[in-house]
């Protein structure tokens, strides 16, 4: 068995784990996450599972959204924290770029993820890393994009390469001086300057030795160029040569100073490299999710397989590239109470690819990978997978096919628990049908005993008939085109399938005559058990697909329900919007008109009693005119019949409650905020139960004495200051209103009209006065302001 896994690497092999992985590592974005997808193997720790589960669906829900954290430029630096374990190793300076970069792309990860959600398990596996500021800072400054040592690296490094440089131009232009110097222009093989042995030098002609006093450095192969030093650049060469030894020496120092920083963070650099792959991990695993359509299905703690429209996964992969339909979508189901699933139908039908699909999903969901199903599906964690696949011949071993299968059988056997799923292909072949059958069933009725659950395909007839009749296991039949016979690769449950190797060989275009030879030798009851067959699977086939369209018809049916409920509830919306608008509108619109009618009284008093009865006629006429537009109060309880003193009831039209003062037959006195009015009973509503007043003895005192005091239907103002006469005006109309006065008469007299002027500004501010004008000639006329008292 593999270490920390559930099956052994030949199971793996069998299954092409290993491809998968090659494909989830192609999605990562950097080195350490590919290391990490390409070295991923199932795990028996449910904990870490569920856990590495939950991180995916998060990164799925990020893809979603467009969002991912860019992980690309991460390097692989695990060799070269080991390489700087040792005091005073000295790492490469190709290795401290790799360094630098891993670093610049876990500190953007860290930020990335520190704008979200910090309860979220990415955010806090991204939270593990730690910001290495000093070695970032120093690596950011010392070492360039291309690999080289940049000269902040030190100030003692900046100033000798300055110093170098000035040198080194001071030798070029010496020597451009000789190579352009007429006296010696005939001496060079050409005007260049290039470098011996550390040294600049000049190309000089052989037969010119001795015309330029120097040391040759060099000579070419033929002996014709002389490389030269002149002597006028000796001791500038020797000081760059003491130059670069002295940067030589720096350069190690820097790289034994980074180097140490290196070692002192090794064990945090391997801490954020870990989060970085593990993130790039769940990414990478996302984006295959997304590629073929997977989901999570729920893990339950019971042997169950209930897996709906499965797909094999490398089945989608197709020209490097994975398509979620390229694969026929199965049911794979193992219900309660069943142990065992016998597969059969015909070659070339689907029955090995529903065991390795169903293998490689559990491998899958003990990788912490989605797999591609329905999200409406179920299935146990198997803690043991064994898998008997293909040849298992050894010459070796002196092992035929059969004996290869019976030792893996034995092998299985000897291990076989309640968390233990075995698949067999072709169980009981290789040896006598009626042998081979009669062992698989007892093998099978073993592994039941021991609680474990098997998925086994065959041909065997006698097989089929035990699954038939056996409480625990179920048969199942790769499905075929009644028409032409050909499968159709998905499963159909509860009757065994026909091998219709006939069919087959007709199908691929055996000869018609050596058909119907073989047909003779098969009994005629085969022949008929094999048809039945085939006529139980058309009639389940043809109710499946009268169940599917009912389903369908029933999944629009809801849809189409939903669809109208939704469009019920969005015009309920829209027309209390429009409602509300409309009665916005309208306040407004009577707001607006009464505040004119308001300065209109303000700029012009009626002169004449005829005049203000023709303005009061316009505004009745104007206010009549705006009641249509005026917003209706629903009305909420029942209109009362008969109304008792003290009760309170509810004026409709206003929405306020308001107390019954007096009731004098159709018309009823009320009190609100203080202050009377009269309105009909058709009016207002009644409470159900009927409301009251609670008895309060000062209160009714106070109304006695209001009722008893008699009230004036006249102010007399004359002679009086405009302040004075104001405050008296106030409480003279609300004992009016109280007193249900609907006309009063103010005497203010002529004079220079202010004080006419104060007064009747102040009866156009008041919300009890409907209407006031100058009384008739013979009464006063402007002398006198008649009030109109009421509900404006």
């Amino acid at each position: 068995m593999s270490t920390a896994t559930i099956c052994s690497d030949a199971a793996l092999q069998r299954l092409e784990y290993p491809r998968l992985k090659v494909i989830l590592a192609g999605m990562t974005q950097s080195e350490p996450g590919r290391l990490l997808a390409e070295r991923l193997l199932p795990s028996l720790d449910d904990g870490v599972i569920v856990t590495a589960l939950d991180e995916v669906d998060e990164a799925v829900r990020f893809l979603h959204d467009g969002q991912s954290p860019g992980l690309g430029g991460g390097r692989d630096i695990a060799s070269v924290v080991e390489q700087a374990r040792a005091v005073g190793s000295l790492v490469a300076i190709e290795d401290l770029q790799k360094v630098a970069a891993s670093l610049r792309v876990t500190e953007d990860c860290r930020r990335w993820f520190r704008d979200r959600n910090a309860e979220l398990a990415l955010a806090q596996v991204a939270a593990t890393i730690l910001p290495l500021g000093e070695l970032q800072r120093r690596l950011q400054d010392s070492i360039g994009t291309r690999g080289e040592l940049l000269d902040s690296a030190s100030f003692e490094l900046g100033d000798l390469r300055y110093r170098i440089r000035q040198v080194r131009s001071r030798i070029k232009q010496q020597l451009d001086q000789l190579l352009t110097s007429e006296q010696y222009a005939s001496c060079f093989q050409e005007r260049l300057i290039t470098e011996r042995n550390g040294r600049y030098v000049v190309p000089l002609k052989a037969d010119c030795r001795g015309q330029i006093k120097g040391f040759v450095q060099d000579e070419s192969a033929s002996g014709q160029t002389l490389y030269l030093e002149p002597t006028r650049v000796l001791d500038d060469n020797n000081h760059l040569q003491q130059l670069l030894r002295e940067e030589q020496r720096e350069v190690q120092r820097i790289l034994l100073q980074l180097s140490d920083l290196v070692r002192r963070d090794g064990r945090q650099l391997l801490s954020n490299q870990a989060a970085l792959s593990r993130i790039d991990l769940r990414f990478a695993a996302a984006r295959l999710s997304r590629a073929f359509h997977g989901c999570r299905p729920e893990l339950v703690s019971e042997p169950v397989i209930e897996v709906k429209q499965a797909r094999h996964p490398l089945l989608l992969e197709k020209d490097g590239r994975i398509d979620p339909v390229a694969a026929v979508a199965i049911d794979l189901l193992m219900p309660s109470g069943c142990r065992a699933l016998v597969i059969s139908g015909p070659n070339t039908g689907g029955k090995s690819v529903a065991l390795k699909t169903t293998g490689l999903l559990l491998l899958m969901l003990r990788s912490g990978l989605h797999v591609p199903c329905h999200p409406d599906s179920r299935m146990h964690l198997f803690r043991s997978l064994h898998v008997d696949i293909g040849d298992e011949q050894s010459i070796a071993e002196s092992l035929s096919t059969f004996s290869g299968h019976l030792v893996k059988i034995r092998n299985i056997l000897e291990v076989a628990d309640a968390e233990t799923l075995v698949l067999l292909d072709e169980a009981g072949s290789g040896t006598d049908p009626a042998e081979g059958a009669a062992l698989i069933q007892a093998v099978l009725e073993h592994l039941c005993r021991q609680g474990a659950c098997a998925m086994v395909t065959t041909h065997l007839g006698q097989l089929k008939h035990f699954a038939y009749g056996h409480p625990q296991i179920e048969n199942a039949a790769v499905e075929f085109d009644p028409e032409t016979l050909a499968p159709t690769y998905r499963l159909s449950y509860g009757i065994p399938g026909a091998s219709s190797a006939l069919a087959t060989a007709r199908r691929l275009g055996l000869p018609q005559l050596l058909l119907e030879r073989a047909e003779e030798f098969i009994g005629r009851e085969e022949r008929d058990h094999s048809r039945l067959l085939a006529e139980l699977h058309t009639r389940q086939q043809a109710l499946e697909q009268q169940l599917r369209e009912a389903r369908q018809a029933r999944s629009q049916a809801e849809a189409a329900q939903q669809l109208r409920r939704g469009q019920l509830q969005q015009l309920k919306e829209k027309k209390r919007d429009i409602l509300g608008r409309a009665t916005r509108q309208a306040e407004e619109l009577i707001n607006s008109t009464q505040t004119r009618m308001k300065q209109l009284r303000k700029r012009s008093a009626p002169t004449t009693p005829q005049d203000a009865t023709a303005e009061k006629a316009l505004l009745q006429e104007a206010r009549e005119e705006l009641t249509p537009f005026k917003p209706r109060r629903k009305r909420r309880g029942t209109t009362p019949e008969v109304v008792q003193t003290g009760e309170l009831v509810r004026i409709v039209a206003l929405g306020v409650e308001a107390e019954v003062v007096r009731a004098s037959g159709t018309n009823v006195d009320l009190l609100v905020s203080g202050k009377r009015m009269r309105q009909p009973l058709s009016a207002l509503e009644q409470f159900e139960p009927r409301r009251f007043v609670e008895a309060k003895p000062a209160r009714k005192q106070v109304s006695r004495q209001l009722s008893e005091r008699h009230v004036s239907t006249q102010l007399k103002l004359v002679g009086e200051r405009g302040e004075d006469a104001v405050a008296r005006l106030g409480p003279f109309v609300d004992d009016a209103l109280l007193h249900g006065l609907d006309k009063v008469e103010i005497i203010h007299g002529s004079g220079a009209g202010i004080l006419r002027r104060l007064v009747r500004e102040f009866l156009a501010e008041h919300r009890g006065v409907s209407a006031f004008y100058a009384a008739p000639a013979e009464l006063g006329g402007e002398n006198v302001t008649i009030v109109e008292l009421g509900d404006k």
